[in-house]
């Protein structure tokens, strides 16, 4: 019998996460009943919402289960079928990562057209990753022909796609934000970005003046804290901001309070707009359309970060959250 391979969360953290919360549980395969398959996951994502599923506390999505294989997306070759709609030896998408061998209802997965796309690709540009730049600037904070967009966490699995796209919505100016020299280099030479703030260089808001001395139209939030602040400051009447994270609060202890700028939306008759990526997976066939033609011709650029083997996915999610990689973070089993 071959082995399975499980990430199980063995204890919820207090804080920042360690390797301690984490532990590698092995096993059997399990055999697919009717209307399942088994899929031997080759790669799968680490994402930064999973942080809040390390909560014992009920969210959009309930919590990880101590003792319990994780979850999360996952992309992998159906090895053994009994369902007629899915046969072995495809290629699928679903949402049973942190394993090596997943057993899963074939309506719960999803076939992919690897002749389109790198498989991986549908973990970053053409998953959630990418779906999730796109709703933010065509239907949360929609980006208009002329608008000064400004993106947090910019190198980042989404930001790094976001600033792309805002360009070929018609943005006269792309700012990026992101955490040292290397990665705001990399904003302007590779993700297309006009301007690049190193957060850590100094002030944000006065590096965000410069950058946009007349103000921005449109903010894509992957942080919160001092970077919502920031761009609240510099929005322009009639400016959007879509909240999609903020990671500089996910592993607080006490409640994190809200910018004290805040009434300021009203004053400039402007908007903050969160987002579910759950809510708009009607725009898949879409953004897909889309995407997978400029990845083809290499006018969409991405880049991943890749750890090698199960053991890694906690090191890596880790590392995701401190900020240690450059596009999308994603393991290889």
């Amino acid at each position: 019998m071959t082995e399975n391979r499980e990430i199980h969360l063995a204890a919820y953290p207090v804080g920042e996460p360690t390797l301690e919360n984490f532990t590698l549980v092995r096993g059997e395969v399990p055999e697919p009943a009717e209307g399942q398959i088994l899929v031997r996951n080759t790669w799968m994502s680490v994402d930064p919402y999973m942080r809040g599923r390390m909560r014992n506390v009920e969210s959009y999505l309930p919590p990880f289960s101590l003792g319990a294989p994780m979850e999360g997306s996952a992309v992998g070759e159906v090895v053994s079928s009994r369902a007629a709609s899915v046969p072995v030896g495809a290629t699928v998408t679903h949402f049973l990562g942190w394993r090596e061998y997943a057993v899963l209802d074939a309506a719960a997965a999803t076939v992919i057209d690897t002749t389109l796309a790198p498989a991986k690709a549908y973990l970053g540009p053409l998953g959630t990753t990418g779906l999730t730049a796109y709703a933010a600037l065509t239907e949360v904070a929609p980006a208009r022909a002329g608008d000064v967009v400004f993106v947090s966490a910019a190198a980042g699995a989404v930001g790094s796609i976001a600033g792309q796209l805002a360009r070929t919505l018609g943005a006269a100016r792309v700012i990026g934000s992101a955490g040292g020299p290397a990665k705001a280099e990399k904003l302007v030479t590779t993700f297309g970005y006009d301007a690049a703030i190193d957060y850590r260089a100094g002030s944000l808001a006065e590096q965000l003046a410069a950058a946009a001395p007349d103000g921005i139209d449109v903010y894509v939030d992957h942080v919160g804290g001092d970077h919502l602040v920031a761009a609240i400051d510099a929005l322009r009447p009639g400016g959007r901001i879509a909240m999609v994270g903020a990671i500089s609060g996910y592993h607080a202890t006490d409640p994190v309070p809200g910018p004290a700028n805040l009434f300021q939306l009203a004053a400039k008759d402007a908007t903050l707009r969160g987002m579910l990526i759950g809510s708009y997976f009607h725009l898949f066939p879409e953004w897909i359309g889309k995407a997978a033609p400029r990845l083809a011709d290499g006018t969409l650029r991405t880049e991943y970060t890749v750890a090698d083997g199960l053991d890694q996915a906690p090191t890596a999610f880790l590392d995701m959250m401190r900020g240690a990689n450059v596009g999308k973070m994603l393991v290889r089993l």
